[in-house]
Order: C-alpha cells, then sequence, then structure tokens
C-alpha cells in the first residue's frame, strides 16, 4: 500500500508536497464528518451552541499564543537561529497562559453573562488549558514545516480529528463539557510526535531551549512579527469566530449551534485543506523569493486553488439545505441555508488564505496587518448593520458573506500586485473551473425542468457531481494545468 500511495503521489515536489498534506487532512476531516451524524443526534443546538461560543474564543486567543514568533521559525538559514526562535516561541506562550488563566479567574463570569451563555461559566477554565496545548503545537509545527517533515504533519491532523471526535462522542453522558474537553484534547493531539520529530539527528538540542542571550537576539531580529504579524492573525480570525459569538449573543446559542455545524462541516475541512496547502507553499515561497520566482509560484496556487473549489461550491450552494437536513436531521436544515449562502466567501477565502504567507516570505506584515484590518471591519460592520436594521439570522448571513467576499478581493489584487503576477495569465488559467461551474449549473437547471420532485432533483445532482468532481479534478491537475506549468 505505501508503494502504492508514493506511485500515485505526484512527481512535482510542491504538488507532492500538497498531496501529502491534504491527504492528511482530508483523513482527518473524513473523520470529523463521519461523527457529525452521531453528534448532532447526542447533543443539541443549544450545546453546539456553547462549543462555537469556547472555540471561537480559543481560536481568537490561539493566533496570539506565541505572538506569531512561531511563523519566524522556517526563516533562519541556521538550525541554531531558527531553534532560538522556538524557544522564544514557548516562553510566550507560557506567558500568554498565565495571562489568559489570570483573566478567567478574575472575569469568568462576566464573560459567559455578556455573551448570552452562562452555562459556559463552569468550564471556562479550558480556555488556559486548550491555549497552552494550542501553543505548544503550533509551535512544533513550525519546526517540522522548516524540516519540511510533511508526513509527520500529516498524521498529527488524523490523530487530532480522531481524538476529538472519539472524547466528544464517548463522554455525551456529561453534557456539553464533553464537547468542549474534546475540543482541547484535540489541540493538543499529535504534539508528542512533532517533539520526537524534532529531536532526530539534524533537529534542536534541549539545553538550546533555555533561557539566553540568543533568544533576546531573535526577539528583536523578527519583532515584526507580534508587531504586525499578530495583530492581522488577530482581526482574521476575529473575523471568522465573531459571527458565532454574534449569534450566540443575539440570537440565542440555537442559532450559534447551526452555525457551528455549518463551520464544522465545510467550512473547517476547507480551512484545514487550505492550511495544508499554505504550510506546502511557506518553505516553497521562501526559496521562489530567494530565487526571484515568486510570481510564477503564486500563479500556480491561484489557479489550482481555483480548480479544486469553484466547482465544488456550485455544487454545495446546490444541495446544502436538503443534505443537512437529510444527514444530520430536520432540526439543522438553518445549518445548511447558512452553508448555501456562506459558499461564495468561502470559495474566494479557500484561495485568498494560502496565498496570504508571501506576506510573511517578503516581511511585509505591516501591510498584512492593514488588509486584515479592511477585512475585519467589512466583516464586523455586516454583523453590525444586521443587528441595527433588525435582520433575521440568515439574511446576517447573506450581508456577512458579501462583504467578506468583497474584502477578500481587495485581498487578492494586493497579492498580485506584490508578487508581480500577470493578471492576463490568471484569466486563462481560470477558465477550466469556470465553465465547470457553469456546467454543473446548467445540468441543474435542466434537473429542475425534467425532474419534479425537489428531493430527487436534489439527491441526482448530488450523485453526479460525486462522480464528475473527482474526474474533472484528476483529468485537469493531471494533464491540464501541472501539466502545462510543470
Amino acid at each position: 500500500m505505501k508503494e502504492f500511495i508514493k506511485r500515485a503521489l505526484p512527481k512535482n515536489r510542491f504538488a507532492r508536497s500538497v498531496s501529502v498534506l491534504a491527504g492528511g487532512t482530508a483523513a482527518g476531516q473524513i473523520i470529523i464528518v463521519a461523527a457529525s451524524p452521531i453528534l448532532t443526534r447526542l447533543y443539541s443546538p443549544e450545546d453546539f451552541g456553547l462549543l462555537a461560543v469556547f472555540a471561537g474564543l480559543l481560536a481568537i486567543l490561539g493566533v496570539i499564543a506565541s505572538l506569531r514568533y512561531q511563523m519566524a521559525i522556517p526563516l533562519p538559514e541556521s538550525n541554531e537561529e531558527a531553534t532560538d526562535v522556538m524557544a522564544l516561541s514557548l516562553l510566550v506562550v507560557a506567558g500568554m497562559t498565565g495571562v489568559t488563566a489570570l483573566i478567567v479567574a478574575v472575569f469568568g463570569e462576566s464573560i459567559a453573562a455578556t455573551l448570552n451563555t452562562p452555562q459556559l461559566s463552569p468550564y471556562l477554565w479550558l480556555l488556559p488549558v486548550g491555549l497552552l496545548l494550542a501553543g505548544i503545537y503550533q509551535v512544533l509545527n513550525y519546526w517540522a514545516i522548516r524540516r519540511k517533515a510533511f508526513s509527520v504533519i500529516a498524521r498529527t491532523k488524523v490523530s487530532q480529528s480522531a481524538w476529538m471526535s472519539l472524547v466528544q462522542m464517548g463522554g455525551y453522558a456529561l453534557g456539553p463539557f464533553a464537547l468542549l474537553l474534546g475540543r482541547v484534547i484535540g489541540q493538543a493531539a499529535g504534539s508528542v510526535s512533532l517533539w520526537n520529530h524534532a529531536r532526530e539527528p539534524g533537529g534542536f538540542k534541549l539545553g538550546s531551549l533555555l533561557p539566553h542571550k540568543g533568544i533576546g537576539q531573535v526577539a528583536y531580529r523578527y519583532s515584526h512579527f507580534p508587531a504586525y504579524s499578530s495583530w492581522a492573525g488577530l482581526l482574521n480570525t476575529g473575523g471568522a469566530q465573531v459571527p458565532p459569538i454574534f449569534f450566540a449573543a443575539f440570537f440565542g446559542p440555537a442559532a450559534a449551534g447551526a452555525y457551528m455545524l455549518a463551520q464544522r462541516v465545510i467550512n473547517l475541512p476547507m480551512a484545514v485543506v487550505a492550511t495544508a496547502v499554505a504550510d506546502a507553499f511557506l518553505p516553497n515561497s521562501v526559496e521562489a523569493y530567494r530565487e526571484d520566482r515568486l510570481g510564477n509560484e503564486v500563479r500556480r496556487l491561484f489557479i489550482v486553488l481555483a480548480i479544486l473549489v469553484f466547482p465544488s461550491a456550485a455544487v454545495l450552494f446546490i444541495v446544502a439545505p436538503e443534505l443537512f437536513a437529510f444527514v444530520f436531521g430536520e432540526d439543522w436544515r438553518q445549518a445548511g441555508e447558512m452553508v448555501r449562502w456562506l459558499t461564495p466567501m468561502l470559495a474566494i477565502q479557500f484561495i485568498i488564505n494560502p496565498l496570504s504567507r508571501i506576506f510573511v516570505v517578503i516581511e511585509r506584515q505591516r501591510l498584512a496587518m492593514l488588509l486584515q484590518g479592511f477585512l475585519f471591519l467589512m466583516r464586523s460592520g455586516a454583523l453590525v448593520i444586521a443587528y441595527l436594521l433588525d435582520f433575521s439570522v440568515l439574511e446576517a448571513v447573506k450581508l456577512f458573506s458579501a462583504l467578506s467576499a468583497v474584502g477578500y478581493l481587495v485581498y487578492s489584487v494586493v497579492i498580485m500586485k506584490l508578487s508581480k503576477l500577470d493578471f492576463g495569465s490568471l484569466v486563462v488559467g481560470f477558465a477550466s473551473p469556470i465553465v465547470m461551474v457553469f456546467l454543473l449549473f446548467g445540468v441543474y437547471l435542466f434537473m429542475q425542468s425534467v425532474i419534479e420532485e425537489k428531493n430527487v432533483r436534489i439527491f441526482s445532482m448530488f450523485v453526479l457531481s460525486t462522480l464528475s468532481l473527482p474526474f474533472y479534478w484528476g483529468v485537469e491537475l493531471r494533464f491540464g494545468f501541472l501539466n502545462r506549468i510543470s
């Protein structure tokens, strides 16, 4: 089986790295998706709402767990300097954990009451624990990225999903506490494997992690990461995590639970795959930037991501409400409606997130922070407008998706300018996925005129896409785009 997988992987080095990471993350997401129909029958939308708020808070804090110093680990040419950055990152994680624990101890009940989730108050002590475990994993993950140990990272993605799902299903008798505990344990799974790999020959020495003069030097050398990149990441993650917190505060935990399921089943897999692509893109883009060929790397990634996501997004827009009602139960149809209208934003986000790593490569964190600030204003502004105009939950989701898409389009224009990318070459590359999108919508409209029963029409479209999309991806990625740019 191992030999078969090796032969099946693409020969192109970047495509091979992406395939390994995406394979691991895909396996992990299959576990999450497979567990979701069970969890939606063990827990109520209100329970998922508590998880949504907790996960949102943990994600926002996790962005600044090490003040983004961990992102500098792949950059130094020497292992000694990279080890100093790693030690600095771990020290910052410990400090941030202590500050979070103090805030939870003093203001925990007030925070839960403000967010309209008083039931969350007894469990907020899990927040600093989760932050510590997530921070350690992030640091070790970037050391593995530095060494291009993508197979090790891929295995950790599977173990994270498996442990999270097992705890959440096995501990259902404990109520929403099991959902939160599973989330925390899932953050840490795989850290031991990353640690053992980091200690292998060619890695770092344990004694070098102790505080010394070199740590202070790298703290100054890479100070633009906490000064700019941490704020950019905080704004980006805040924009993504504000909606469930907003829905819980103004529409109740059940609305936040529906949004949580939408993210868990659709947005989360897309985001994790995009992260896998970004992790593989980062070391290759560092080399490309040094050799003055960054524009070509960006163009390649732009087009390959469009090939992967645009046809999938079209199918998702068509089938999401009926699919969610069938798989998770009628109570969760609202989550499917949310997914339908989030699809345009998710498609563009899937493309832009990996490409945003070029701001790290060219060390333009200040510009990235400004762009993330603009995106955050668009997203939070949409939610504020929806609240002031007394929109329904679904209307708020539509406005949030539309303004977020506009923000990401602005982001894409800046990325093209920075990488000196020829817009015309992108148009040619995007032709294939756009044609596929129109074909899928054309087939659906034809089915509408032929098949009267709505459920049969949706099911037929889902089966058709299940058969056609892998074939399209295989042909295009093997003989089309990748063949042209290799």
